[in-house]
């Protein structure tokens, strides 16, 4: 069976995700992968049971949920250790004072009466039926509970229960034995769900490939979205069935047959999505509940897009991109989602077999090419893709700019080029053309003359008639395409189908694509091409016939990739269930007109550390202000009126040095930046970063200090 998501794509020319040669061997697991210290443990028996029975309570958005212990919204109000101490201390002094002025009779014998009333007179002499011994003990326990009540109330004013929990308690406490988590009322191991829908020999399967260690998480995260596919309607309950009673936990696969990753460096819950990142400081400026949590970021967040924003070395690809493009391909194994991640070659975006297809533009040894029109056949569509690839980074940010007409420009061209040819141009072919060269343009009117296209032939005359007035942008393009018409890219961007070109067309199915950039020789073409990616994946996830898949683009370095098209793309695939993951070493590499547009297009924002104060202050301008409390204190010198007052007063001056002050307080609420420019610039530790959240349904996180290496 074909699990929800997994076939491969239709009606592209994309060539098919690569499946194994054979199936996999059933119920033999793979060997397992790497894990993170203090990871979720990897499925293995009744490991993967407690696993999958931890609890996972609803948190804050970004919280780690898995074995989190909530807070309270507020902090509780603590009692300075200094003040703590010392009224302890005094309340003893105190009590202590009040008993021997009690014991030697300072205070009278009023404390006496209440044993009086209740006791016989006779047990006052010593000829009473208790005798002397009774007597005695009777007089002294009365006396010491009256020293525990003396005791109690000074412990009540002295706070005692709050120092023995601060300062005692701690050293005698013991590590809890790691106990397995209770099994909940809904047993998740058991797939009741499928019993109750009346695949119990099902269900049986599973739970029991679960306890006996053939079941990992992405199996479990897998099964799962297959059977979303039967409660819809997409598959039915048979097959699904069928193909879980022969496979057990291999039921469903990817494509590709694979069930893992080779190697996992970070900490992953499939259960709720997530992908752990650090863990919230202990900090003053983040809020309460979620100080010391783990910070996590899951499809919910990446949904509403990130932009993390940092100098080389402070961290972005190797704690940020990394996580979550392992991540992405981990749900991709689950059928869950569709991941392309673009990069420089050797920038660290994983290992080559932990994806589907891997495009090495400009290396020889490439399997897969990058289809340069993205899959479509519309030249309107082909040529505005283009134009924003080529152009989109010199295009005014106001309509009417050079984009609008770089389109017409191509679309003149390769509608028809495509007429005639049944294909779009090479880049040789298109370099051609852009330059006015008249052996390829006389050769394409005859050929329209020839079959009569005449919208065509007025569409190429119209090219003829523009390229030679002033400010034609024909030439711009010419030298853009000229660019990509290197001999390192000879073998690439074949439109004549005789290799074999990835398109983002392809993300209706859950694939795993690396694509890995020229960054080094060839920087313009590796920004074009940059562009180009992105502005076939906001083209494509729009269109998509499965919206179900999470589509997501991790763009490692987006230098000169931001532009007005690229920001409007951004904002609208929130609807499209996707999302893009952007990183840049600063905002200057963002045009000023696009820096505030580009955050607000975002829902994700993370300055790491090292920022500069300029890009901290369009971060701090973004996060805007809160309302918070200021504590204003004046120290005002007291004048003596008297004689001995002023005596007393130059008597303490020269003890102390200091002239004897009052001290006022006033208490306001003040308005201020939730992080300054100079605290996001001076104030983020080494390997630390402030990140703002918002989900997919509008929750939202204020800044919160992180710390990437926990």
């Amino acid at each position: 069976m074909n699990s929800d998501g997994t076939q491969d794509a239709r009606g592209t020319h994309t060539n098919p995700v690569p499946r194994p040669a054979g199936p996999p061997d059933v119920p033999a697991m793979p060997p397992r992968p790497p894990q993170a210290p203090g990871a979720p443990p990897l499925p293995d028996g009744s490991g993967f049971v407690n696993w999958l029975r931890a609890p996972r309570p609803d948190a804050a958005p970004g919280v780690w949920r898995f074995g989190h212990r909530p807070r309270p919204a507020e902090e509780p109000e603590e009692i300075p250790t200094r003040q703590l101490l010392s009224g302890a201390l005094i309340a003893f002094l105190v009590g202590w004072l009040i008993w021997s002025l009690l014991q030697n009779g300072y205070l009278g014998g009023w404390w006496w009466v209440p044993l009086h009333l209740i006791t016989p007179d006779s047990w006052r002499g010593g000829d009473s039926t208790l005798g002397e011994t009774g007597t005695f003990l009777v007089y002294r326990g009365y006396e010491l509970l009256v020293a525990l009540a003396i005791m109690v109330g000074v412990a009540r004013l002295g706070r005692w229960s709050e120092v023995w929990r601060r300062f005692v308690a701690p050293r005698f406490r013991r590590p809890e034995p790691q106990e397995a988590p209770p099994v909940p009322q809904d047993d998740p191991a058991q797939w009741n769900q499928l019993r109750e829908a009346g695949a119990v020999d099902a269900a049986e399967r599973l739970a029991a490939e679960a306890s006996s260690g053939l079941m990992r998480d992405v199996d479990h995260a897998r099964i799962l979205r297959a059977w979303q596919g039967v409660l819809s309607g997409r598959h039915s309950l048979a097959t699904f069935s069928s193909a879980v009673l022969q496979d057990g936990a291999a039921a469903c696969l990817h494509p590709s047959g694979e069930r893992d990753l080779p190697t996992r460096l970070a900490r992953h819950d499939l259960v709720t999505g997530q992908v752990r990142l650090g863990t919230t400081v202990e900090d003053a400026r983040n809020p309460y509940a979620y100080r010391g949590a783990g910070l996590a970021l899951g499809p919910e967040l990446l949904g509403t897009s990130l932009v993390a924003v940092g100098p080389a070395g402070s961290g972005k690809t190797g704690s940020v991109v990394w996580p979550v493009a392992e991540s992405l391909c981990l749900h991709a194994l689950a059928g869950r989602a569709s991941v392309v991640v673009v990069g420089a070659a050797g920038a660290g975006l994983g290992p080559a077999d932990a994806y589907d297809v891997v495009v090495r533009i400009g290396n020889p040894e490439s399997v897969h090419d990058l289809d340069l029109y993205g899959g479509t056949t519309d030249p309107d569509e082909a040529a505005a893709i283009l134009a924003e690839a080529l152009v989109g980074d010199l295009a005014d940010p106001h309509p009417g700019g050079d984009s609008r007409r770089s389109t017409t420009v191509l679309a003149q061209l390769l509608g028809p080029f495509r007429a005639v040819h049944g294909r779009f141009p090479s880049v040789p072919e298109l370099r051609q053309l852009l330059d006015g060269a008249p052996g390829p343009r006389d050769a394409l009117r005859k050929a329209l003359q020839e079959a009569g296209e005449e919208s065509l032939l007025r569409e190429l005359d119209a090219r003829e008639r523009q390229s030679g007035h002033p400010g034609d942008v024909g030439a711009v393009l010419a030298d853009r395409v000229a660019l990509l018409d290197r001999p390192a890219f000879s073998g690439f961007f074949d439109a004549s189908g005789q290799s074999r070109p990835f398109s983002l067309k392809a993300l209706d199915h859950p694939v795993r694509v690396r694509i890995d950039l020229p960054e080094r020789g060839h920087a313009d073409a590796s920004r074009i091409l940059a562009r180009l990616v992105l502005a076939q994946f906001t083209a494509s996830v729009a269109v998509r016939e499965d919206r179900s898949l999470f589509a997501c683009l991790v763009l490692d370095d987006a230098t000169g990739v931001v532009t007005p098209e690229a920001v409007r793309g951004i904002q609208r695939l929130r609807s499209a269930h996707a999302g893009a993951v952007l990183t840049l070493r600063t905002l200057d590499d963002v045009p000023r007109p696009l820096r505030g547009p580009l955050l607000g297009a975002t829902g994700c924002r993370m300055a790491l550390s090292g920022l500069t104060p300029w890009d901290g202050q369009d971060f701090a301008e973004v996060w805007g202000k809160e309302w918070t409390e200021a504590r204003d204190v004046t120290d005002r010198q007291i004048i003596a009126e008297t004689p001995a007052g002023k005596a007393l007063y130059v008597l303490r001056r020269v003890i102390t040095g200091n002239a004897p002050t009052a001290r006022a307080v006033t208490v306001r609420q003040v308005e201020r930046e939730r992080w300054s420019a100079s605290e996001l610039a001076h104030g983020v530790p080494p390997g630390h970063a402030v990140l703002s959240l918002t989900n997919v349904q509008g929750e939202h996180a204020p800044p919160l200090l992180v710390d990437l290496r926990s």
